[in-house]
């Protein structure tokens, strides 16, 4: 072999190794896929075990700002805008959260007359608005149904949710509808004085904004980006199903009629994309809004254990907004910080997980 075939030779096999090398480089880099149907693996630890699984990972537990519209982006954990999955269980009038209005016709009457008059708008700004008639033959207060015959109404708006107290132009809409309500039944209405609910209204807030937590962790890819159905492939192993909007994945409540405990958000557009394998992600959002949770199912803990096997699954990092490690020096104190949120909740009747809790903290 002459020397110029052997220098060809040697560039041959130096331009095989850099191809081989470019190969697998780029293999590396690939956004993770899915790689088979998702297998449903139902959560099984306890929340001792979920607390030493998680590592070295924990936001810190922060209080919501006095303003409903204030922007907390930056902040470790807590986003005051998140909001909590659909009601599932039937919203009652609460005279704990709502504002009262009794209304009584000169004799019993029929459902159908009633369905009819009730307001079309079941709101007073963001304000819930509810009417529930006195059941004739059961003694039952519920929703007008027909067939049923009612002896008495009563109307109800909220007092208080996560935009603020009702003020005096709210109430007076609710006095108008309810009026309007109360006049097409012929019966006569007892409204309760404008001051004192505007004022329980502010205290219910002032109450519920001192007593309000939302806990968000972010999970940060360290190497491949994850392609959208990667993500929800490793989300279903972990008990997760799909959620009521796009690019949110949930840890189903204790039964059908629960709020999710454990929200897992992505972007979006990327969840929209027509082929799941081509959109990619770099990360996602894992959240848990505390007084939407009894503490009965232990949704800390949960909330740990997905954090903790999901940056197992993702090959990612635990991080705040800012792209900071969070580490779990701090989950003791959140966990006793939460630990008096829900006590400060039961006493105030207001336990969290009830529907009460959950009207008044969306």
């Amino acid at each position: 072999m002459t020397l110029t075939q052997g220098l060809v030779a040697l560039a041959g096999a130096v331009l095989v190794v850099l191809l081989v090398q470019g190969i697998w480089t780029s293999w590396r880099a690939r956004p993770r896929r899915a790689s088979q149907p998702a297998e449903r693996v139902e959560p099984n630890m306890s929340g001792a075990q979920a607390y030493s699984a998680i590592g070295a990972t924990s936001p810190s537990l922060v209080t919501p700002q006095p303003s409903a519209d204030a922007d907390d982006a930056g902040a470790p954990v807590l986003e005051r805008g998140l909001r909590p999955a659909a009601l599932r269980r039937r919203a009652a009038i609460d005279p704990l959260i709502d504002a009262i209005a009794e209304v009584v016709p000169e004799a019993p009457l029929p459902a159908e007359p009633v369905l009819q008059a009730v307001p079309a708008s079941r709101r007073v700004g963001s304000k819930l608005l509810l009417v529930e008639g006195l059941n004739a033959e059961t003694g039952v207060w519920e929703s007008p149904v027909h067939g049923q015959r009612y002896s008495s109404f009563q109307a109800g708006v909220q007092l208080a949710n996560r935009s603020g107290p009702i003020n005096e132009i709210g109430y007076s809409e609710f006095v108008q509808k309810v009026q309007a309500f109360a006049d097409a039944l012929g019966a006569s209405v007892d409204f309760a004085d404008m001051s004192e609910v505007v004022d329980r209204a502010r205290e219910l807030d002032e109450f519920a904004h001192a007593h309000d937590a939302q806990l968000a962790v972010q999970l940060q890819a360290k190497g491949p980006s994850w392609t959208v159905g990667y993500l929800q492939q490793c989300a279903a192993r972990r008990g997760m199903t799909p959620g009521p909007i796009a690019g949110q994945w949930v840890l189903p409540g204790e039964d059908a009629e629960s709020p999710a405990l454990v929200l897992l958000s992505f972007d979006a557009q990327a969840a929209l994309a027509e082929d799941s394998d081509q959109a990619a992600l770099r990360r996602c959002t894992l959240s848990l809004d505390v007084p939407q949770s009894p503490e009965s199912a232990e949704p800390f803990a949960q909330w740990q254990r997905l954090a903790s096997a999901l940056a197992q699954d993702l090959d990612g990092a635990l991080v705040d907004d800012d792209g900071r490690p969070v580490s779990i020096q701090q989950f003791a104190g959140i966990h006793q910080e939460l630990q008096r949120l829900y006590q400060a909740l039961a006493a105030r009747e207001l336990p969290a997980g009830s529907m009460a809790a959950q009207r008044l903290f969306s």
